[in-house]
């Protein structure tokens, strides 16, 4: 006779886990539901290798649409750097399919200063946004320049905090920038090389014809008699003028440019030209000038006259300065030019205007003179402490 033995009974599953259990099946009831009506376009799915980020395909909304037909890359990160989202535009960029972009780490396309960067700007979460140049690293490790546009956006159902970027391929203007700077160095090059001409016509001929005027009037007031003495008087008063006038000219020959600059080199000039202008303004000028045992190129020479040249006439016509203080020194590969002055600051935002009759550009043209050269200028200007030029330039 075949007996059976009842069965066993299962165990009741504890109730801590069944509320459990309930929780997780309400939850994924609630994302598939959140999916099925478009309320989310992504996914992010924890696993044993870390969190992967899924993309819908269903989940097609009119700003996608938008987002997808801009010409600047759209991309939505995490926290801590996860791409949620990118565009196609984005994945162009970096030279990257765009299924290889999504949910990896867009740290990845920086270089190590500007995640420091980043960084800093995520963490402070700017409600009005913050903005920053990079340089993006793209798959194949060339180098895309670019500028970010970053904003805080409202947290997502996991509260967790994410940011909208938009980022600006800025390739083809800096390519612009460029040629704009080539364009304006040779039209540079064609102004010194006029001014070198008419400044070898002033000496080479004014000059020489107001020499020649000066000692015929000195000739001609030597022959007038004695009796004549209103007009000898009046003939000396012309020769002192005709000398005045030939100084003149000298001198606006030798701003166009300076022969002691092409014979004796910087430093010979920087002390010329500081002395005539204590002589010329009656302000007190200190220069410390080494000298330079090796001559510097003549682009980098003339660039720091011509530097010296606009900001001693700006401080002759608006610092009302009492001392100016000028120092050339050379160290670690890089020449300085510092020209201080102890007269009345000014707004580097809104710089004093020049007249116009002197044609000249002020602080951008010394700007841009410097960055012919591959060098900078920092001006620094406070009420009190006067106004410091710093010009800092690579010499081989």
């Amino acid at each position: 006779m075949k007996t059976s033995r009842p069965r066993q009974s299962a165990r009741p599953a504890p109730t801590g886990k069944i509320a459990g259990l309930k929780a997780r099946l309400a939850e994924a009831e609630a994302t598939l539901r959140a999916i099925r009506t478009g309320e989310v376009d992504t996914v992010m799915v924890a696993g044993k290798e870390g969190s992967q980020v899924f993309t819908l395909d269903g989940a097609e909304h009119a700003y996608r649409v938008l987002i997808e037909s801009m010409n600047e890359g759209a991309v939505m990160i995490t926290g801590d750097k996860i791409i949620l989202f990118a565009n196609q535009c984005f994945a162009r960029m970096v030279k990257c399919p765009l299924e290889q972009v999504t949910g990896s780490s867009f740290r990845r396309f920086l270089a190590e200063a500007d995640r420091v960067v980043l960084k800093r700007l995520l963490k402070q979460s700017n409600p009005a946004g913050a903005k920053m140049q990079v340089r993006l690293r793209t798959r194949n490790e060339s180098q895309v320049p670019a500028h970010l546009s970053i904003r805080p956006l409202a947290r997502n159902d996991f509260n967790r905090a994410t940011f909208g970027l938009v980022v600006t391929d800025m390739t083809e203007a800096r390519r612009n920038e460029e040629m704009l700077r080539a364009l304006t160095h040779r039209v540079v090059q064609a102004q010194e090389a006029e001014r070198g001409r008419v400044a070898l016509d002033l000496h080479d001929h004014i000059t020489q014809l107001l020499c020649a005027v000066l000692v015929r009037s000195q000739t001609l007031a030597d022959q007038l008699p004695a009796r004549e003495g209103p007009l000898k008087r009046e003939a000396r008063k012309l020769r002192v003028l005709l000398g005045q006038t030939a100084d003149e000219v000298e001198r606006i020959s030798r701003d166009l440019r300076p022969g002691v600059l092409d014979q004796l080199g910087l430093d010979a000039v920087l002390r010329h030209t500081t002395a005539e202008f204590a002589e010329r303004t009656g302000i007190a000028l200190k220069l410390t000038c080494m000298v330079l045992t090796v001559r510097l190129s003549g682009d980098i020479e003339l660039t720091l006259y011509r530097i010296l040249q606009e900001a001693l006439q700006n401080v002759a016509l608006h610092a009302r300065a009492r001392n100016v203080k000028v120092s050339l020194t050379k160290l670690d590969g890089q020449v300085q030019l510092v020209i201080h002055d102890d007269g009345i600051s000014f707004d580097l935002d809104h710089p004093p205007a020049r007249p116009k009759k002197q044609g000249r550009l002020g602080l951008l043209s010394m700007r841009e003179r410097a960055a012919y050269v591959g060098g900078t200028l920092n001006i620094k200007s406070a009420p009190g402490q006067g106004t410091t030029l710093r010009v800092q330039i690579p010499v081989g």
